[in-house]
């Protein structure tokens, strides 16, 4: 018996797709899946060069024979394995270009999936991944890891308890300023693929960073969109995808939301920032400050919420998804991790034979992932039509 009481009586066995030598993001998956102890990394395929991918495998303890040099064999030779000992999940940490072809592959094999965002290349091939998903019975998450910190989950419990009132207006920015020059001339690997439509799609900025101001906002009010108008810029010379951008939103509540991103402000390095204004109150969050966030009403002293589980004022989902005491702060790694336990839940859920939710979840998922890819296709297509209105409403939106 694997599961008892609901409860798995061993870790979860985690795969990595890229996070080879040179990767950011790769490790930080590693350490968030296993923050809580839940789960051990035990396989990879760590780059798309196999002599690249074997030699990255001592750095994450993955040992020579589950070293694999590419995604078939890692889903082959897993699959061959008795089903205590192959891996029960495979998290994707490689450029935009390569999602799709992994997860697809991983999702047919039935392995369930953590992926970075965007989803996949464009919006068809994401419509094509869940309905694989769908079809398959997985569990799919997207690493939109903002959702997982603790205020922002607070945030989203509040507004849907009816707290703030009616939605009103979101303003969601999205501020970096890495990109000022043209570091994808220097040999820089991050900036390199970030900027090749042939790599990032049809997106640069838009679809690295607002997809993230974008999804933040929906997920913390709910509210479904309507129609949307985009300005995208490249500002860079020669440089091939926007690095600019503001987008402006019409829910379908009434509610007017912007979206901002740059990646060409000197001195920003990742400003995430939202606001969200409604009709009871207002309140404000910033992912370089995340353990503080601000309640406005007017007539009365703004309020400045901090993280603490054990405060009165905490709901129920900010206290779960704290792991520490008031004044140690938790950030970037641990809102990961949180993405990874929600997710773990329904992994367990499935392992055991149970139904779990698919569409309406904590963490953010394959529908997620659709309208993210929703959200580049349109913002692209109405900056092509100079900032024109086109309809914005995705069938597969969670609600």
């Amino acid at each position: 018996m694997e599961t008892i009481n609901g409860q798995l009586n061993r870790k979860l066995r985690m795969a990595l797709v890229g996070g080879g030598q040179g990767s950011f993001i790769g490790r930080v998956h590693s350490i968030a899946a296993c923050l809580d102890n839940r789960a051990e990394l035990v396989a990879g395929a760590l780059s798309s060069n196999p002599e690249k991918a074997k030699a990255s495998a001592p750095a994450y303890d993955i040992k020579p024979d589950r070293a694999y040099g590419s995604i078939e064999e890692l889903v082959e030779q897993e699959s061959s394995l008795p089903e205590d000992q192959r891996v029960d999940f495979i998290s994707i940490a490689t450029p935009n270009h390569t999602h799709f072809s992994i997860a697809k592959t991983a999702v047919e094999a039935g392995f369930n999936v953590v992926c970075d965002k965007p989803m996949t290349f464009d919006l068809a091939q994401a419509e094509e991944l869940k309905a694989l998903v769908e079809s398959s019975g997985v569990v799919f998450a997207v690493s939109h890891n903002y959702t997982g910190y603790p205020l922002v989950r607070m945030a989203r419990e509040m507004i849907l308890n009816d707290e703030l009132g009616e939605i009103q207006a979101i303003r969601s920015n999205y501020i970096q300023g890495w990109l000022r020059s043209r570091l994808e001339e220097e040999d820089q690997k991050q900036a390199a693929w970030r900027t090749d439509p042939a790599k990032s799609g049809a997106a640069g900025a838009f679809g690295d960073i607002a997809t993230h101001a974008y999804n933040l906002g929906r997920y913390m009010t709910g509210l479904l969109p309507e129609e949307i108008s985009c300005n995208l810029k490249i500002f860079a010379p020669g440089r091939q995808l926007d690095d600019y951008g503001h987008a402006t939103i019409r829910f379908q509540n009434g509610a007017l939301g912007t979206v901002t991103a740059s990646q060409i402000s000197h001195g920003r390095e990742n400003d995430l920032f939202i606001e969200i204004d409604g009709t009871k109150g207002a309140l404000a969050w910033r992912q370089e400050e995340p353990n503080q966030m601000v309640i406005r009403r007017n007539g009365q002293p703004h309020s400045v919420y901090t993280r603490d589980p054990n405060a009165p004022y905490m709901n129920e989902s900010g206290a779960a998804a704290c792991r520490l005491p008031s004044g140690h702060p938790e950030a970037f790694f641990e809102a990961f991790a949180n993405i990874y336990r929600s997710a773990f839940d329904a992994m367990v859920q499935r392992i055991s034979g149970q139904s779990f939710e698919a569409k309406d979840t904590i963490y953010p998922n394959v529908y997620d992932g659709v309208e993210g890819m929703f959200f580049i296709q349109q913002s692209v297509a109405s900056s092509d039509e100079n900032g024109a209105w086109l309809p914005f409403q995705c069938e597969s939106a969670r609600r």
